[in-house]
């Protein structure tokens, strides 16, 4: 894949006295945070993902919809796994606004359709891991977006500058993500607002809760693949790339877990399919072409 030939602006004295704005230890924290309980969900939803009734803060019915659903924590786990590693914050703008994208209608959801969680009387009888499941969920997804925004704000304020953008995506990649984010964001802001349109758009049953919740998954990927798309560079990328990959590959495999479930007769099913497959072909493109990120000790070298 060719990449386009770019000639980056040349640095100014300020912009190489000024040193890279890296995370700000708030930051760090909440994705240390945010780190646990998405490797939490992982386990709950993706390894456990026949068993939501007694391990998780709802029933999910089909055992593929959980199996999504962790794919996509596994996602977030890499997500802020790997922004910790790498203290550039430009680097980690990305990930971290996908996340809050995320959280934030998740929220909605859940406050939406709390009458099916775990924590309501008519569960009384539920295991007691589920009902804490549940208050533990609603209790995260209530401080975590407000702390997220607060850190992005504070973030952007701190002191220092982004590095100059010196690789910029190749065309092909760029209108391959374009066409994806597309994708994910038309199907994902139809399922959250109006879920009933689920049994067209969807290969599989899906409750309003559950196509809410799927729906902030795919809104939030696709915020973030329009804005790799738009306004990328590689190496701001590479972190949501890796991610993008292993969202795409574990979904393959919940597919294969329950090929049942999904209604091969339907044109959404084989959509499905071809779109996870792209993910996989984009997020892999990206992460290998994508420059590796300098140690952490020299933030601030020049592009």
């Amino acid at each position: 894949m060719d990449r386009i030939s770019a000639s980056p602006r040349t640095p100014t004295a300020r912009d190489q006295d000024e040193p890279v704005r890296t995370l700000r230890p708030e930051m760090r924290a909440l994705l240390a945070v945010f780190c646990v309980l998405t490797a939490l969900a992982t386990i709950a939803l993706f390894v456990l993902s026949s068993a939501t009734d007694d391990f998780f803060a709802w029933t999910i019915e089909p055992p593929l919809t959980a199996a999504l659903m962790g794919a996509g924590y596994a996602a977030g786990f890499l997500l802020v796994a790997l922004s910790l590693r790498d203290p550039v914050w430009a680097h980690s703008r990305l990930p971290v606004l996908t996340i809050l994208a995320f959280t934030v209608i998740t929220l909605i959801a859940t406050l939406v359709h709390l009458d099916r969680f775990h924590l309501q009387p008519e569960f009384a009888s539920s295991p007691l891991i589920a009902r804490a499941a549940a208050w533990f969920w609603l209790t995260v997804y209530v401080l975590i977006p407000v702390a997220m925004l607060v850190s992005v704000v504070l973030q952007e304020r701190a002191p220092g500058r982004d590095p100059l953008p010196g690789h910029p995506v190749p065309v092909v990649l760029r209108t391959a993500l374009a066409v994806e984010s597309a994708a994910l964001l038309v199907t994902g802001v139809a399922l959250a607002i109006a879920p009933s349109t689920a049994p067209t758009l969807w290969p599989w049953p899906l409750t309003p809760l559950t196509a809410r919740v799927v729906a902030a998954w795919l809104i939030a990927f696709g915020v973030a693949t329009a804005l790799a798309a738009f306004a990328g560079d590689l190496a701001r990328l590479r972190t949501s790339a890796i991610a993008y990959t292993v969202f795409g590959v574990l979904t393959l495999v919940a597919v294969a877990r329950y090929t049942d479930t999904l209604d091969w007769d339907g044109v959404p099913a084989w959509v499905f399919l071809a779109v996870t497959v792209a993910i996989v072909a984009t997020g892999a493109a990206g992460w290998r072409i994508a420059p590796v990120p300098e140690p952490a000790g020299r933030p601030s070298a020049a592009r």
